[in-house]
């Protein structure tokens, strides 16, 4: 199943710092899904903007510390780095976000170096957190016009916001190969869209048949996933080890990532879910959304080889 190709896997959007009640830990979706897939062997982009302040600094400084090119996150002399406040649940791993606004990812700017890096993209991740200012929506979905038809454009849904714009979601969907969402954002789909079904399964086949999207995955949390193909082929992966759970958060992005790898490798979906079940398995026994888990990761994939 291995294979040498290196793939550029690109984490489109914010980076920030998760800001904990008794430390932060550097995040965003995209930044996490491009972490990820680094330490899975990939070469891992983010493709931000932060602050000209300390706290950009030190995001950039451990981004490269981990091996992660970072010449793609913009530099801002106005606005400040992102951060999000994570508010503790009354369940382990469960948390509430409060996301700041008018921060540097607000602010991504499309120019030639972008464009020349999505025309080499192997899989770019991109969400609707991002998408809420013009400026960076208008960037991201340039970038994606500018990538390769062989290039998996997954939407990561991560659907944050109350004020969520329709036309912004649809266009998104529209531009996806692949679609990944969680059953929480799946039941808000159905109260959404009006016509949208309210099973899983029929709420996968529902996107594809609208939007085009070649893949459908849902994740459950502790009960694992539900992936759709195109081709009709339906997997339900529930997760069979057994984890302490520390913290959810960037669980889902490590689930992410782990399903662009094994699509850029060609695996059958099955294989796919067991995996990606997995690998978010490992990320919520750790602490913070980036958890250096590289050799791990390497052990698990060598399972598959």
């Amino acid at each position: 199943m291995g294979t040498t190709t290196i793939y550029r896997v690109v984490g489109l959007g914010e980076v920030l710092w998760d800001l904990f009640p008794d430390r932060r830990r550097p995040g965003g979706a995209p930044a996490n899904v491009a972490f990820h897939a680094s330490q899975l062997g990939c070469y891992g982009l983010v493709c931000s903007r932060v602050g000209a302040d300390p706290g950009g600094d030190e995001l950039v400084q451990y981004l490269d510390s981990q091996g992660i090119d970072t010449r793609y996150v913009q530099r801002d002399e106005e606005a400040p780095t992102g951060t999000v406040t994570v508010v503790p649940g009354d369940q382990p791993g469960k948390h509430t976000f409060k996301i700041h606004e008018n921060v540097a990812w607000d602010r991504l700017a499309w120019g030639e170096r972008l464009e020349q890096l999505a025309q080499t993209t192997a899989a770019v991740c991109y969400g609707t957190l991002a998408q809420r200012s013009h400026t960076s929506c208008r960037t991201i979905h340039r970038f994606l016009g500018a990538t390769p038809d062989s290039c998996l454009r997954v939407f990561d849904m991560n659907i944050r916001q109350n004020d969520l714009d329709f036309t912004m979601l649809e266009r998104s969907l529209m531009k996806a190969t692949i679609v990944k969402l969680n059953s929480d954002e799946a039941k808000w789909l159905g109260r959404w869209f009006q016509a949208c079904p309210a099973k899983e399964v029929d709420l996968a086949k529902w996107i594809i048949q609208n939007y085009g999207a070649k893949l459908v995955c849902i994740t459950r949390g502790a009960a694992g996933c539900l992936l759709v193909s195109a081709t009709g082929e339906v997997v339900e992966s529930p997760i069979n080890e057994s984890i302490q759970v520390v913290d959810t958060v960037g669980s889902g992005d490590a689930f992410t990532a782990a399903l662009i790898y094994a699509r850029l490798q060609g695996w059958i979906l099955p294989v796919t879910a067991i995996f990606a079940n997995s690998i978010a398995s490992m990320v919520t026994s750790r602490a913070g959304a980036m958890p250096v888990l590289r050799q791990e990761f390497e052990d698990l994939i060598q399972q598959y080889r």
